[in-house]
């Protein structure tokens, strides 16, 4: 007998991936606006919190959702609303921060250490995606892994490869020992959880 899933009874996955969304030169123009970054990315807060290069090493830059970086947004919400209705089933909102734009780099050995997605006040992140923009040839170490058994997973390293997971999801970024790391990451909001 074939078992159905009902709204209250699906199994949450731990993450998604989804390949291909965007083009060579889109990726690209995402690296340029990477390089950009200037500001050391905070711990905590949405990004309001103290920089500590013990906890996280990077830098960031931040696309807010206007004529130029639309056309972001639509792709990205387009594969979250299909990963959340096939492996996640959250009541979602839409985006409630900026697109950041994240470089991690061998001469600081870039990393982040294990941490969940909260968010600052007001906010109810529910699910993180992360967009690899770096081709894995150009950087070494800076594996992006998540902690949903005993063991971490490392996601599979992908220029153009999207992971999905839910923002509760112990999560760590493993320092770069060689070239640079470059993601595009984001947050989608909803009401809190019940």
């Amino acid at each position: 007998m074939q078992h159905l899933l009902t709204p209250y009874s699906r199994v949450i996955k731990p993450f998604a991936w989804w390949e291909g969304a965007f083009t060579e030169e889109q990726l690209d123009w995402l690296q340029q606006k990477a390089k950009e970054a200037t500001k050391e990315a905070a711990v905590g807060g949405g990004g309001s919190g103290e920089v500590n290069d013990q906890i996280r090493s990077s830098e960031i830059n931040w696309l807010h959702k206007d004529i130029e970086c639309e056309w972001i947004f639509g792709k990205l919400s387009h594969i979250v609303s299909s990963l959340n209705a096939d492996y996640f089933g959250f009541d979602l909102t839409g985006f409630g921060d900026a697109l950041q734009l994240t470089n991690y780099h061998e001469a600081r050995q870039g990393h982040y250490k294990w941490h969940q997605d909260f968010g600052s006040s007001g906010v109810s992140r529910k699910l993180s995606l992360v967009l690899q923009l770096s081709d894995p040839n150009d950087y070494e170490g800076g594996e992006l892994q998540l902690l949903t058994t005993g063991q971490p997973t490392s996601i599979h390293k992908k220029r153009g490869l999207i992971t999905v997971f839910p923002a509760w999801t112990l999560h760590q970024v493993t320092p770069v020992i060689k070239g640079t790391r470059q993601t595009l990451v984001t947050w989608i909001s909803g009401p809190a959880f019940k």
